[in-house]
């Protein structure tokens, strides 16, 4: 599937609108002066670190346990773009991403939305 390279500067934030920071994981190639993102195809590696997500569920005891965002995996590799031999991670559009954000006991909490792209530089 075609799609915007990801890079380090994308505006980005969890399910439940807490903001994402987008991890650069080399520093060599850039676009609009942005590193790309890699992703490890063998660990669906982590893009980015959601600080501050509201999230909570309710438990049998009617309390609420905090369950925050807490990292976001992209599920979406380039199959013929790579950067420093991983492949770049793509965004097909501005919108929910393919990734999932997970809390920290890695329970996946729903798709990450992306606002801000770059348009230039597409990859498959």
């Amino acid at each position: 599937m075609p799609g915007f390279l990801l890079h380090a500067g994308a505006g980005m934030q969890c399910f439940h609108a807490a903001p994402a920071t987008v991890n650069p994981t080399q520093p060599r190639v850039l676009v609009s002066g942005q590193p790309v993102v890699n992703v490890d195809p063998k660990i669906i590696a982590v893009v980015a670190s959601v600080a501050g997500c509201p999230f909570q569920i309710p438990t049998p005891a009617g309390v609420t346990k905090p369950q925050p965002c807490v990292t976001v995996k992209w599920t979406l590799p380039s199959t013929r773009f790579l950067v420093a031999g991983l492949p770049a991670a793509l965004q097909p559009s501005p919108g929910p991403g393919p990734g999932v954000c997970q809390s920290v006991e890695q329970i996946p909490q729903g798709a990450p939305v992306v606002s801000v792209v770059q348009t230039r530089v597409t990859g498959t």
